[in-house]
C-alpha cells in the first residue's frame, strides 16, 4: 500500500498550480518544469528538515533549484512550507522590487544560492556539501551529532550540459560526498526543443564514472512510491547521488512535453482545463486548500521547529562539555572572526629583502590559519605555483582515500577553475562564517567569470589567490600573460580587485578582505620579487589607496599598482635630477578606494596636479583616476621577465619620459582631479 494518500495528491496540484498562475500573473516566466517536478519537490520537501522560522538554523537541509528559470516552483514551496512568501509576493512573481524575482536570489529567506545561470547551482550543492562534511568533521562528537544535513538539488539538462557542472561534479564524487543527492529532471526538453538535437550521451554512465551513485525512477509524474524510494536509498548510500527522473515537461497542460512549455505562460483555456483537470476550480487563482497548510505545518514545519529546538539543547549541553569549541562555533554563527587575529598579519619595512608578492601571502597566510578556523583553501592544480598551502595543514578528502579526512582545511580542486568558483560560493553560502580561498594564475580566473560575477551579485566574501598578474611572469608568454583581466574584474560591481605592491599592501588586502561580509576578493600577486617599500603601511594601504611618496607642491602624481610601483618610486628620482616633483600614489583597490569619503579621495588625488597611471595591464578603467595612462593594450611576449618589461618600456627611464611628456602637456592649463565630477 502506497505511503500517500488524496490529500498528497492534492498538495501536489496545489503546487503545480500556484507555480502556473505565478507565470500567468507576471505573463513572463517557465511553467513547463514545475508541473513535471511538483510530485519529487513534494516528496523531498515533505521529509526536509527546515524551521521557516529560523532559515538560517546552521544544521538544516539545503535544496538548491540549479535549474533556477523554474522558480516558480521554489516560490510556492517556500509559501506552504511556512517562509516569509506570501500569497500576495507570489502574485508579484518576476515584478519590480518583488520578493518573487525571475530567478532564485540568495537573499531571500529559504533561498540557498542564487541561481539562473545554469549549472552554477549543482556546483554550489558542492560547495554546500563540502562545508557540511568539514562542519560535521570538526565539532560532532560522540552523542553530540551538531551537523548531519542534506543538500538537495534539483537540476535539467542544461546543468548537465554546462561544462561547470561536469568540473565540480567530477569533485563531487571523488570526495564521496555522501550528504549530497541530485534529483536529474530527465524531460528531454531544452529551449531548442528535443534534447535529441544536440544531447543524447548516458547521463547516467556519466555520473557512475564520476563516482556517484545513479537511480532511476521512470514515472517521475506520479509514482511517489519510487521517488520516496530512490530518495531513502540516497541517504543510505556512502557516496553522492544522482536520482535520475523521467517527467513530462508541462504535464497535465495541453502542450505537455513540448518545448513550447518551456518559457512561456500558458494560454488562459489551458490553465482552466488544466486546474479542473486537477480538481479546482477554474476561474480561481492562487488557491491554496486548508488541508495543504495543513498537512506540511505536521509533516515539516511542527517537527521542523522541534528539531530545531532540539538542536538549541544539544548545542547547550555540548558547550558545557566542549566549552572552547562551544564559544569557537557561537563566534562563527555570529558571523565574527577570532579576537586579534589582525595581529598575526606581517609587517615589513625598506630593511626587509624584497620577496614575491605571492610568497608574501604564503607567510601571511602560513601566519593566521591556524588561528583561523573558518579558513578553508585550496586550488586548481597550482599548489606549488600559488603557494596556498599551509605547511601543517590536513587536505580535505574522504577519509577510505588515505589522503586526509574531512576535517582538512586544504581543498585539491584539480584544473577545475570554474568549478572551483562555484564551489567556494557554495561553501560561503553555508554559512558558519566559512571563508573560502581558491589559487590559480590570474589570467586563469577568467576561466571562472560566471561564477565570480555571481559571487559579487550574492556577497559571498569568497577570495581568489591570483598569483603570476603580469607579463612578469616572463617566459611562459602571452597565453599566461593577463592583460584585460582586471580592467574585467573592475568592472564588476561589488567586487574587491586588490593588486599590493609590497608585503604591507599584501596583509592590507587580506586584512579588508577577511572582515568583509558581502563582497568577495580577487588578490593579485607577483611572480617576481617586489621591494618592501618607503612609506607602505597596512592601514595605509587598506584605505585602498594613498600617498605612498610625497612632495611640496608635486608637478605631477604618479599612481600605479602592484609591481609598477617600486618601479615608479625609482622613476621619480629620475624625475627629481630633472627638478620635476613627484607625487607617488598606490592604488591597491580601486573599490575600497572608492568606498573613502570624497575628501579623503581627493587628498590623494586632488585638484591642480595632472595624473599619470601606471600598470602593465589595459588602460581600460584608469580614466577615472588619471588624466594620461601608460599601460598595455596589446598581449604580452615571451621572455625573461625583466626583458619584457624593457621591451615594453615599463622602466624607470620609460616611466619618466611620459610624467615629463604629461607635465609639459597641462603646464599652464587649469587641471581638476579626475575624481571631481558632476555626481
Amino acid at each position: 500500500m502506497s505511503q500517500y494518500s488524496d490529500i498528497d495528491r492534492l498538495a501536489i496540484n496545489t503546487i503545480r498550480l500556484l507555480s502556473v498562475d505565478q507565470v500567468a500573473s507576471a505573463n513572463s516566466g517557465h511553467p513547463g518544469a514545475p508541473l513535471g517536478l511538483a510530485p519529487a519537490a513534494h516528496v523531498v520537501w515533505k521529509q526536509m528538515r527546515l524551521n521557516p522560522k529560523n532559515p538560517e538554523w546552521i544544521n538544516r537541509d539545503r535544496f538548491v533549484l540549479s535549474n533556477g528559470h523554474a522558480c516558480a516552483l521554489l516560490y510556492s514551496l517556500l509559501h506552504l512550507f511556512g517562509y516569509d512568501f506570501s500569497i500576495e509576493d507570489l502574485k508579484q512573481f518576476r515584478h519590480l522590487g518583488s520578493k518573487t524575482p525571475g530567478h532564485p536570489e540568495f537573499e531571500l529567506p529559504g533561498v540557498e544560492v542564487t541561481t539562473g545561470p545554469l549549472g552554477q547551482g549543482i556546483s554550489n550543492a558542492v560547495g554546500l556539501a563540502i562545508a557540511q562534511a568539514n562542519f560535521a568533521a570538526t565539532y560532532n562528537k560522540p552523542d553530540f551529532e551538531l551537523s548531519d544535513s542534506f543538500t538537495y538539488v534539483f537540476l535539467g539538462d542544461g546543468c548537465l550540459q554546462e561544462g561547470v557542472s561536469s568540473e565540480a561534479c567530477s569533485l563531487a564524487g571523488h570526495l564521496k560526498l555522501k550528504n549530497l543527492i541530485a534529483f536529474y529532471d530527465d524531460n528531454k526538453i531544452t529551449i531548442d526543443g528535443n534534447t535529441n538535437v544536440s544531447f543524447d550521451e548516458d547521463v547516467g554512465k556519466r555520473y557512475e564514472a564520476y563516482g556517484w551513485e545513479v537511480l532511476s525512477v521512470e514515472n517521475g509524474n506520479d509514482d511517489l512510491d519510487s521517488i520516496s524510494k530512490a530518495l531513502e536509498q540516497a541517504k543510505r548510500s556512502d557516496k553522492p547521488t544522482l536520482i535520475k527522473l523521467v517527467t513530462t515537461i508541462g504535464f497535465g497542460s495541453l502542450q505537455a512535453g513540448t518545448h513550447a512549455v518551456h518559457g512561456a505562460p500558458l494560454k488562459a483555456d489551458d490553465i482552466k482545463q488544466l486546474k479542473t483537470k486537477f480538481g479546482f476550480n477554474p476561474e480561481e487563482s492562487f488557491v491554496v486548500p486548508q488541508e495543504v497548510y495543513d498537512l506540511y505545518n505536521k509533516s515539516t514545519i511542527e517537527p521542523g521547529i522541534e528539531a530545531n529546538n532540539k538542536w538549541n539543547a544539544l548545542f547547550e549541553a555540548y558547550s558545557a562539555k566542549f566549552p572552547e569549541l562551544g564559544a569557537e562555533i557561537k563566534r562563527r554563527l555570529a558571523g565574527e572572526l577570532p579576537t586579534g587575529w589582525e595581529n598575526k598579519l606581517p609587517t615589513y619595512t625598506p630593511k626587509d629583502s624584497a620577496v614575491a608578492s605571492r610568497k608574501l601571502s604564503e607567510l601571511l597566510l602560513q601566519n593566521i590559519f591556524e588561528d583561523i578556523p573558518e579558513l578553508i583553501g585550496g586550488s586548481a592544480d597550482l599548489t606549488p605555483s600559488n603557494l596556498t598551502r599551509t605547511k601543517e595543514v590536513v587536505d580535505f578528502q574522504a577519509p577510505s582515500s588515505g589522503l586526509g579526512d574531512y576535517t582538512g582545511r586544504y581543498i585539491r580542486y584539480g584544473v577545475r577553475e570554474h568549478g572551483m568558483g562555484a564551489i567556494m560560493n557554495g561553501i560561503s553560502a553555508f554559512g558558519a562564517n566559512y571563508k573560502p580561498y581558491g589559487g590559480t594564475f590570474l589570467n586563469f580566473v577568467s576561466y571562472a567569470a560566471g561564477a565570480l560575477r555571481l559571487s559579487a551579485l550574492s556577497g559571498h566574501p569568497v577570495i581568489w589567490v591570483a598569483t603570476h598578474d603580469s607579463i612578469g611572469l616572463g617566459e611562459d608568454g602571452p597565453t599566461h600573460q593577463p592583460i584585460e583581466t582586471l580592467a574585467h574584474f573592475r568592472a564588476l560591481p561589488n567586487l574587491q580587485v586588490w593588486r599590493p605592491a609590497d608585503g604591507n599592501e599584501v596583509s592590507a588586502a587580506y586584512k579588508v578582505a577577511l572582515k568583509s561580509k558581502h563582497t568577495p576578493a580577487v588578490i593579485a600577486l607577483s611572480r617576481q620579487n617586489l621591494p618592501q617599500l618607503e612609506g607602505s603601511s597596512i592601514e595605509k594601504a587598506a584605505k585602498g589607496g594613498y600617498v605612498l611618496q610625497d612632495v611640496e607642491q608635486p608637478d605631477i602624481a604618479i599612481v600605479s599598482t602592484g609591481s609598477e610601483v617600486g618601479i615608479a618610486v625609482e622613476a621619480a628620482k629620475v624625475l627629481a635630477e630633472k627638478n620635476i616633483k613627484a607625487r607617488i600614489v598606490s592604488l591597491p583597490d580601486f573599490h575600497t578606494f572608492d568606498q573613502q569619503p570624497k575628501e579623503y579621495q581627493l587628498s590623494v588625488l586632488p585638484d591642480g596636479v595632472p595624473i599619470l597611471s601606471v600598470e602593465v595591464l589595459s588602460t581600460s578603467g584608469w580614466a577615472k583616476y588619471s588624466h594620461q595612462q601608460f599601460g598595455l593594450n596589446r598581449f604580452g611576449a615571451s621572455g625573461k621577465g625583466p626583458a619584457v618589461y624593457e621591451k615594453f618600456d615599463f622602466t624607470p627611464q620609460g616611466i619618466a619620459s611620459r610624467a615629463e611628456k604629461t607635465v609639459e602637456f597641462y603646464k599652464g592649463k587649469q587641471v581638476y582631479s579626475p575624481l571631481n565630477t558632476a555626481f
